[in-house]
């Protein structure tokens, strides 16, 4: 009897996990909606291409090396991880298979990847952003991930980051913010005394669709992330991380939507759908030591810095078209200082030393690979190809030829 009561709460929490996975990975439907959706539409091939390719060269390198320097064979409490291949072997006392451990980590290091495809949107070589892919999913995300979820160095200091506030969402801003330094603006967007030209993105519907489908896969991302399910102790928490999860993300929207409506007396849809987004960012650092009042109020701190941050660094001339380094950056990190407020477990002093190390840690190593790459294949099309539009000169292929044809005509 008991032994049948193991393997039962073994395959439900197996189950669990993989059902979550699930709900992750479709947030990388979610990330492709929403930037083809807010960038123009001679862009919108090529970006749907970047999600997708993105995304099969993440699993593809975690399940290879990734998985294996992130988790297998590593010394507790260490900084520099073993370097294997594959996934290991399953563990004798596990609470769920292996394989469903990998497929759940591995939507993780590709929501990370996705981050960036946003900020270096329309004006980025393609196969210059895909080696890139290959190194941060293959090497940079799973070091950063071995010193905390893997058990190393700032797991044995007390960081928390409960389902990556800074592993996922910061190290995909922090990469990113490294690219788009040495990438630069796209054209037209600065004027030469300072002024900032909005470019508007082609389809808000469908920008719209995609924060919807990233709100829903946040469910398996937060929920997943306590990972068993079995028991009525982690019921109780899952049900509660749920809750938290749609507060947080409800009140960022709320709270983004009238900071904008005061600051210029309009609702601006695209500051809304990623006030929503910078709500879910900062819950995810801690999801189930909040109160539910205190999760609105998180996301409303989220969906109201969100706005200011976009402005600043629009100031700043760094041109992020879909506003990534901020929701999952500034977000992330606000998320991560936050942790102590409500978590007894955590103190200051490590939030703000793991943060130090994983965004300076990704930060450097991003961008001396895009400092390679750009010196070497190159990075940015040239001009020529960015008014034509990158889904001619990479894909060859225009999201909507009727519109092509009516310019044409």
């Amino acid at each position: 009897m008991e032994s049948t009561l193991i393997e039962l709460k073994f395959s439900l929490d197996t189950f669990y996990f993989l059902i979550c996975g699930i709900l992750v990975m479709w947030m990388a439907a979610g990330f492709a909606m929403l930037e083809a959706g807010l960038v123009r539409s001679k862009n919108t091939t090529e970006i749907l291409t970047k999600n997708i390719a993105l995304y099969s060269i993440a699993c593809t390198m975690f399940l290879l090396v990734g998985y294996n320097i992130m988790y297998v064979g590593n010394t507790e409490g260490g900084i520099i991880p073993s370097f294997g291949g594959l996934i290991g072997t399953q563990a004798a006392d596990a609470d769920h298979s292996l394989e469903s451990d990998f497929f759940f980590q591995v939507v993780f290091v590709a929501t990370a990847m996705s981050i960036v495809s946003g900020a270096v949107a329309e004006r980025m070589k393609l196969w210059a952003f895909l080696v890139f892919t290959l190194v941060l999913t293959g090497l940079i995300y799973p070091i950063e991930g071995y010193w905390t979820w893997g058990s190393g160095f700032l797991s044995a200091m007390g960081f928390v980051d409960f389902a990556g506030s800074a592993i996922v969402h910061a190290t995909g801003a922090s990469a990113a913010l490294a690219g788009v330094l040495l990438l630069g603006a796209r054209k037209g967007k600065y004027g030469k005394n300072g002024e900032i030209y909005p470019i508007p993105g082609s389809n808000l519907p469908l920008a719209t669709l995609g924060t919807f489908i990233l709100w829903m896969g946040w469910f398996g991302f937060n929920g997943g992330s306590q990972l068993l399910i079995s028991d009525a102790e982690n019921a109780t928490a899952v049900g509660k991380i749920l809750l938290n999860t749609n507060a947080a993300a409800a009140m960022g929207a709320v709270s983004a939507l009238f900071v904008c409506k005061a600051l210029w007396g309009k609702a601006d849809l695209t500051m809304v759908l990623n006030g929503a987004l910078a709500g879910l960012v900062v819950i995810t650092a801690d999801p189930l030591s909040p109160s539910p009042l205190m999760a609105c109020l998180l996301g409303l701190l989220g969906g109201s810095l969100v706005v200011f941050s976009i402005v600043i660094l629009d100031k700043a001339k760094i041109d992020d078209p879909v506003g990534a380094i901020s929701v999952h950056g500034v977000c992330g990190v606000l998320g991560i200082m936050l942790v102590p407020v409500t978590n007894a477990e955590a103190n200051l002093v490590t939030q703000l030393i793991g943060l130090l190390c994983i965004i300076g840690f990704v930060f450097i190593s991003s961008l001396l690979v895009w400092a390679i790459l750009k010196h070497t294949m190159g990075i940015r099309v040239t001009e020529e190809e960015e008014l034509n539009g990158m889904d001619q000169h990479d894909c060859g292929i225009d999201a909507y030829p009727e519109f092509v044809s009516v310019r044409s005509n």
